[in-house]
Order: structure tokens, then sequence, then C-alpha cells
């Protein structure tokens, strides 16, 4: 599995729209084939800090994901709402298996 962990830190006034819009992305995103998990988690210290956990099951199901219609909206209406661009960082999952997502 290939997990990535998308940072994100977004301008305090567009905090709300920012969690309902990624909210609907995350909700339409695990029914992608190739998502096995789709994660969206604050910061307890800095509410303006989320990373996105996104779990995948195989290396091109990444650029999958990024050609859906509920990805283009997404990221069209979050862009304007972050402090800086998103980075993000590649894991592979050591436990559970792969069988086990």
């Amino acid at each position: 599995m290939l997990v990535l962990q998308v940072h994100v830190h977004v301008k305090p006034e567009f905090l709300e729209m920012f969690i309902q819009a990624t909210i609907e992305n995350a909700r339409q995103s695990i029914s992608e084939t190739g998502i096995a998990r789709f994660d969206v988690i604050q910061n307890a210290e800095d509410p303006t800090r989320f990373i996105l956990q996104e779990v995948y099951r195989t290396e091109g199901d990444p650029a999958r994901h990024k050609e859906t219609a509920h990805y283009a909206v997404w990221r069209d209406t979050v862009k304007s709402m972050m402090h800086e661009a998103r980075t993000s960082v590649k894991y592979t999952s050591v436990f559970p298996s792969d069988d086990g997502w």
C-alpha cells in the first residue's frame, strides 16, 4: 500500500469552508476502488493545520484519483483557502499488511 500524507495550512477565515469541502472530497474518494482509506486529521494545537492521510492500493491510484471530478472540484475550491501550497510525503505501509486494509 502507498500512504500519502498531505499537509495543509488553512487561512483561519476559511476553516469551516475548508473542512466542509475536504470532508465531501474524502466521502467521495473512499468510493474509489483504488483508495483503501482517506482520513482528514486536524491539528489539536493549531486547528488551521491538517493532514489528509490517503491510503492507495497501487502506485498508479493517486494519479487516477486526481483525474476524478470530485478531486478537481476540491482542488479548485480550496486553492485560495491555503496559506501556502500543500505538500505531501509518501510512505509504504509496514503494518497492517496489504490484506489488512
